[in-house]
């Protein structure tokens, strides 16, 4: 994918974020006691790209500032998707003394500092987002509760840039999305959590059985084109 490709899609994430925002803070201008209107008000949105292992700020959005970061490893991906920050805290030496978690059902992700300086710049975390110990400083400072955070890791969104093999006890936004789409479908009666547990499995048997594709608690390349998923560039 070009650079310039690239850069129109992630504008276009940021746009769409943007628009939502915006959307909610004037549906529930006609019952503040429903919706705290106020955690609407931030005017950052963070891009953790993890392809590139760079974080960017945007401010009133334009760019503010950009660092360098360390994504997930490929056996523990970062969760992709767009998420917000639900805590901050200032937490041990090990974490750079500095916490901002999102809200991500599967697990407990966030962007912290790390002992070891030299993971930064490729995908070598446990699936958070980590940063130097001055930067994430600096951002703890800058960015408020209810910030939105797009984690991005390919062309294809919660795919990434490839299809994963998937497998019962695996985690990720992939099983988030595949359970969002069979739920659309009536497969999937329980709240998405990104975890291929019995339920999920049970589910992907019964879309199995009804679309001819061999039972299996494997999901490939079949199971994806029954659900009409092609990754294309």
């Amino acid at each position: 994918m070009s650079k310039f490709k690239k850069l129109l899609i992630i504008l276009l994430l940021i746009l769409i974020v943007e628009i939502i925002i915006i959307y909610a803070g004037y549906k529930s201008s006609s019952n503040r006691n429903a919706f705290n209107v106020d955690k609407l008000k931030s005017s950052y949105v963070i891009l953790a790209d993890v392809s590139s292992n760079n974080l960017t700020i945007f401010k009133d959005g334009t760019t503010f500032k950009v660092y360098q970061i360390a994504g997930g490893k490929p056996s523990t991906p970062s969760p992709l998707g767009t998420w917000k920050i639900v805590s901050k805290d200032t937490w041990g030496d090990g974490f750079g003394g500095y916490w901002m978690g999102f809200n991500v059902p599967w697990g407990k992700y966030g962007i912290h500092g790390t002992l070891h300086p030299g993971s930064i710049g490729w995908n070598s975390s446990h699936g958070c987002i980590r940063m130097r110990n001055s930067d994430v400083k600096e951002l703890y400072k800058i960015i408020p509760y209810g910030t939105t955070v797009i984690i991005w890791g390919g062309p294809y969104g919660s795919f990434g840039d490839h299809l994963r093999v998937l497998k019962p006890g695996m985690i990720g936004a992939d099983v988030y999305q595949l359970q969002i789409m069979l739920q659309s479908r009536g497969y999937y009666k329980s709240k998405p959590n990104g975890i291929y547990n019995d339920y999920f499995k049970y589910s992907v048997h019964k879309f199995q059985k009804d679309n001819s594709i061999p039972v299996s608690d494997t999901i490939s390349s079949a199971f994806y084109s029954k659900l009409n998923i092609h990754l294309m560039d």
